[in-house]
């Protein structure tokens, strides 16, 4: 006969407190006992000093070590299952109502719930009209009696503008222009806007200044002039003026590189002037033997003239011939146009760096700097001075329609021309119009010509 150890041996059960014959109840209630010694054995206590917050990310609710993987245990929106409370359903009742925007008393039908019977139209408040204001006999004999409106068609006005809530479009277009004069719809809004500012000067009170709006039936008509021309351009006429926009931009790109020119030009001659006059001072220094003085004299030399070599005030040891380093903002053009001067003049690109020739070296390098940025400078303004000469004379060519070539005008000739005719110098060519004009009269002139005896 098989004892309880050898039973629970078999189900792979632990020990029991009585190790006697095993029974019916023992097998049916053996899950819960497993259970129970399983939870009593698993409980642990939250160490002192640890929050809360930290313990329960070590342990769950049912004490179980925390997962590998991140898992969504909790419910989403596709498996929510409905909450049916206790309450008893509103009931809806289908029951007639009228809205408050129909004159015609019309009755319409809809689902209600029964609590709301009885109420207003819940779209009724989205019902608004504008507020067009009412005369009298009297105020239109005083205020607004006009002689180019009659008070029958200033009240045909009103009620149109009533009807369609001033929609000055559909009122022109309802208009009866039979039994009234043809207007047009600016016609239309300065009556109506005219009428309105009388009426709120006359009905404010005393002491007051109401807000009068102002129609300008003039601009209006322009404005709508001016959309209607340029609605009806041809394609020619659009693509002459897109040619005279660009080539706008073009002219004043030219104008602003010009000035850019200009000004980096007179930094230049600006940098050259007090370089002269720095050397002159310090000439004058060395003579009067100030050695003190020179340098609480010494003006400060820009920082456009020439080179600016670093100044070394390190604590540690430095060597002279460093300060005759060139810096890296000088380009390569400039370095090697140095040295192609130096060579031509026979000075040694590598003297021997004593205090006086490392001085003297670095102001002759910063002066030739400076003479090839100011011999650049008249290149290009020479260049640009040949260029609007050929374009001038190309200019002048172009409006005596193609006659002999013309020599390069004086000052004099220049002031006299430009009273009589405006000419671009920059350079803009003409429009494709322009060239067909400028074409059809030399064509014409010459035609001329040839007819006299």
């Amino acid at each position: 006969m098989a004892t309880g150890a050898d039973v629970r041996d078999i189900l792979e059960l632990g020990g029991g407190e009585n190790d006697g014959p095993i029974s019916k109840k023992d097998l049916i209630n053996s899950d819960k006992k497993k259970n129970k010694k399983s939870t009593e054995t698993l409980t642990f206590k939250r160490p002192e000093g640890m929050h809360r917050e930290v313990y329960a990310l070590l342990y769950s609710d049912k004490k179980d070590a925390p997962p590998l993987l991140p898992s969504d245990t909790t419910q989403g929106y596709r498996t929510v299952k409905a909450k049916l409370g206790c309450k008893k359903v509103r009931p809806w009742k289908w029951m007639p109502f009228t809205n408050p925007a129909r004159r015609d008393g019309a009755i319409f039908h809809h689902w209600r719930r029964v609590a709301e019977e009885g109420k207003d139209y819940p779209f009724a408040r989205f019902n608004k009209t504008v507020q067009v204001p009412v005369y009298s006999e009297q105020e239109y004999q005083v205020h607004l009696h006009d002689d180019g409106w009659t008070k029958a068609e200033t009240d045909h006005l009103f009620d149109l503008c009533k009807r369609f809530d001033l929609r000055f479009i559909v009122v022109h277009d309802r208009y009866d222009h039979q039994q009234y004069r043809k207007r047009s719809v600016e016609d239309l809004k300065e009556r109506y806007y005219s009428i309105c500012g009388k009426l709120t000067k006359v009905r404010a009170a005393t002491g007051t200044e109401p807000k009068i709006y102002i129609f300008d039936a003039g601009h209006e008509r322009r404005r709508k002039e001016q959309l209607e021309k340029l609605f009806n351009r041809t394609p020619e006429q659009v693509a002459e003026e897109e040619y005279l926009i660009q080539e706008l931009r073009k002219i004043e790109n030219r104008k602003k590189e010009r000035e850019k020119k200009a000004q980096d030009l007179q930094k230049l001659i600006k940098a050259a002037d007090t370089t002269t006059e720095l050397r002159r001072a310090e000439k004058r220094v060395s003579k009067k033997k100030l050695p003190q003085k020179r340098e609480t004299e010494k003006p400060a030399v820009p920082e456009t003239a020439g080179i600016k070599f670093p100044d070394f005030k390190s604590a540690g040891v430095t060597l002279r011939s460093q300060r005759m380093k060139l810096p890296s903002s000088v380009g390569q053009k400039k370095i090697k146009a140095i040295e192609q001067i130096l060579i031509e003049q026979g000075v040694d690109l590598n003297p021997m760096p004593t205090e006086e020739i490392v001085q003297m070296f670095n102001e002759l390098r910063s002066d030739l700097v400076l003479l090839y940025e100011l011999k650049q400078a008249h290149s290009n303004c020479e260049y640009e001075q040949q260029m609007l000469r050929h374009r001038y004379e190309a200019l002048l060519k172009a409006g005596t329609g193609g006659g002999e070539a013309l020599s390069w005008p004086n000052t004099d000739d220049i002031k006299v021309e430009a009273k009589e005719q405006i000419i671009d110098v920059v350079g803009a060519p003409l429009t494709p119009n322009s060239r067909k004009r400028r074409e059809s009269a030399s064509s014409s002139s010459s035609v001329k010509k040839v007819k006299k005896p």
